[in-house]
């Protein structure tokens, strides 16, 4: 009965991240993080799936409900495994893409662990924040 029940906030979230890629960006301010710079000051171009992957993650974080950090962590995996395998960019802009990505990875792994409501609301504030930190410095064509 857990596991179904489980089973079916994930399916939950999901639907809603597909339904809402289509809404605008999170509003929370982005993060500065060492080595990420613009493309003479224009954003670096990534990939399709790498952007529609951001997308799900940007909207599963703005339509969470859950205070279960095991699953919120468990779908957002979904999605970044989504964009690790569909990733096909090269050269500085898949090293760019590294440097907002490796943080985002480490959140979502904390965030698997944490039990406390307080400490995941601020877990998922920060990963929005990083999330932001993509759509400054990443478009699509």
């Amino acid at each position: 009965m857990k596991r179904l029940l489980s089973n079916s906030v994930i399916l939950i979230m999901i639907l809603l991240s597909c339904y809402s890629c289509k809404n605008n960006t999170t509003k929370h301010q982005a993060i500065q993080l060492e080595g990420l710079t613009l493309n003479n000051n224009q954003k670096w171009i990534a990939n399709e799936e790498t952007h529609i992957g951001m997308k799900r993650i940007d909207s599963i974080l703005k339509n969470n409900t859950s205070s279960s950090g095991k699953i919120l962590g468990d779908v957002l995996s979904k999605q970044t495994s989504y964009i690790i395998k569909s990733c096909d960019m090269e050269g500085e802009p898949h090293d760019q893409l590294h440097v907002v990505l490796v943080p985002i990875l480490e959140e979502i792994t904390d965030i698997k662990d944490v039990e406390n409501t307080s400490e995941l609301e601020k877990k998922v504030t920060n990963l929005q924040r990083l999330t932001a930190t993509y759509f400054e410095y990443f478009k699509i064509n």
